[in-house]
């Protein structure tokens, strides 16, 4: 048995100021020969995985290009293209092959493309023929589409938010597709769209019990997997919004069935399943009532992992202006004032302008004094199984005991190490700003004495009324009651 894997991915946010292209790519993450390292990536476990899993099994592995790229706006055709022909040459270089595993995010948008996974897709089933059993792992914020449905025979998502669960749904995949290759069964994938868009927290109920009890009825009755796509709200294309998925032995019937009951089932629960925001104010106010430290309040709308700058002053301003102290920010993505910071040395006293540099959306920059910390050269933090890059790290302390963590790498808060990398003890301060929106919740709820999801302004605005759609449908609730 041959099998061939790769990875392509981004997430876009189509109203983001930046567009992607190779050298966000040549940043975040451009691996090839499967040279993923002992730490890779979060969407590099996947293709490990696979390796290991074929290995065991004595096939031989055939691992393509493995490129992702940190979210941004739309990316460069030519950009896409060139990653895309590279993997589909070195599938044409592999053949005949016996299967192929993708990773891919699943709300690319490219110039020219709206559904980049399903392009993909599609082409690699027009290179290795109808009876080679393709399976494709997404991020569950993804636009689901008919093109990749068509042209893939299971599709498996990510089952929770925070993602802490790509490699085991890496498993999940595997199997599907090795019992398809080995003529053991024949997987047929089924989608059922709910006509809503939104963001959904695995963490809390109703959430929570929805996704197990999607779980429990996996592995039974024919029952192979069943995914629930929560959808992108930040990427206006057609396909827009959150769709159930039902991976069957060889039972479309009963797919599409059991797809639009657990569709419907979500639907019904849309008025209980978005998470509660705050505004800077009522956060702050909330913070200063509450014993304990530290309390989280998650900078959602500047969450860099849907796309936003990650530069945004908003709140920083707000706390300066009400004079709140014993605050820590991570992270602003500032390269300048992170190579003036090191170039002044740790322990100096300087004037820096601080974020605001990427437009409106990014609020206005703020001058302030600051001593120069720890600085931490090419630092990382940890999410899941894998890594991620923060580049170069320094810490700034303003007065009055606000701290903020400046990176050269543009990524959102995953871990408390973003604090610690540079010397500051998360647990030592009142309110801890982490820009995200909910990744950073597997590293800092087990520090929290609270948690609150506070909508500044930004790139991000969790209120999906004030997105300027052009092209997603407008019958899908909350945009029509």
């Amino acid at each position: 048995m041959k099998l061939f894997t790769a990875l392509l991915g981004t997430e876009t946010n189509t109203f983001s100021p930046f567009l992607t292209g190779m050298q966000n790519f040549e940043q975040t993450y451009l691996i090839r020969n499967g040279d993923h390292g002992p730490t890779p990536s979060s969407f590099g476990v996947p293709l490990v995985r696979w390796r290991d899993l074929g290995r065991a099994r004595g096939w031989t592995v055939v691992e393509s290009l493995a490129a992702f790229a940190v979210p941004a706006g739309i990316t460069l055709r030519p950009v896409y293209e060139q990653l895309r022909d590279e993997i589909l040459a070195d599938l044409q270089a592999a053949l005949p092959v016996d299967a192929v595993l993708l990773m891919m995010h699943g709300a690319m948008v490219a110039e020219g493309y709206d559904d980049c996974e399903g392009d993909l897709t599609q082409r690699v089933r027009e290179i290795v023929g109808p009876g080679v059993p393709i399976g494709v792992e997404l991020d569950l914020h993804c636009h689901l589409s008919q093109q990749l449905i068509d042209h893939a025979d299971a599709v498996v998502t990510f089952k929770e938010y925070p993602h802490v669960d790509p490699g085991e749904r890496a498993v999940e995949l595997f199997q599907i597709i090795a019992d398809a290759a080995e003529g053991k069964t024949k997987p047929v994938t089924s989608l059922y769209d709910c006509g809503m868009i939104g963001v959904y927290h695995t963490t809390r109920e109703p959430v929570k019990g929805f996704v197990a009890k999607m779980q429990g009825l996996e592995g039974k009755d024919g029952v192979l997997s069943i995914s629930l796509g929560h959808g992108f709200p930040w990427g206006d294309v057609p396909d827009l919004g959150t769709r159930m998925l039902v991976v069957t032995n060889n039972q479309p019937a009963k797919g599409a069935a059991l797809a639009k009951q657990l569709g419907d089932e979500f639907y019904a629960m849309r008025n209980h399943v978005q998470p509660t925001y705050h505004t800077m104010d009522a956060a702050i106010d909330e913070a200063l009532a509450t014993a304990g430290q530290p309390i989280v309040f998650a900078d959602v709308a500047d969450n860099s992992g849907g796309g936003a700058p990650n530069d945004a002053t908003f709140l920083l301003r707000r706390f300066l202006e009400r004079g709140i102290g014993n605050v820590a920010i991570g992270c602003i993505w500032d390269p300048i004032v992170v190579a003036v910071a090191m170039e002044l040395g740790e322990g100096v006293t300087a004037d820096l302008r601080i974020g605001g540099k990427m437009g409106p959306m990014s609020g206005d920059p703020v001058d302030l004094r600051v001593r120069v910390g720890k600085i931490a050269p090419n630092a990382s933090q940890i999410f899941g199984p894998g890594t991620g890059k923060l580049g170069d790290s320094v810490a700034l302390h303003g007065p009055n005991g606000i701290d903020i963590v400046a990176i050269t790498h543009r990524t959102q808060t995953f871990s408390p190490h973003v604090f610690t990398n540079v010397g500051i003890d998360p647990a030592q301060k009142k309110i801890l700003v982490v820009k995200s929106m909910q990744h950073f919740h597997a590293g800092f709820a087990p520090i929290a004495a609270k948690i609150l999801y506070v909508s500044a302004p930004g790139a991000l605005v969790p209120d999906m009324a004030q997105i300027p759609y052009q092209r997603a449908r407008r019958g899908l609730w909350p945009l029509q009651a």
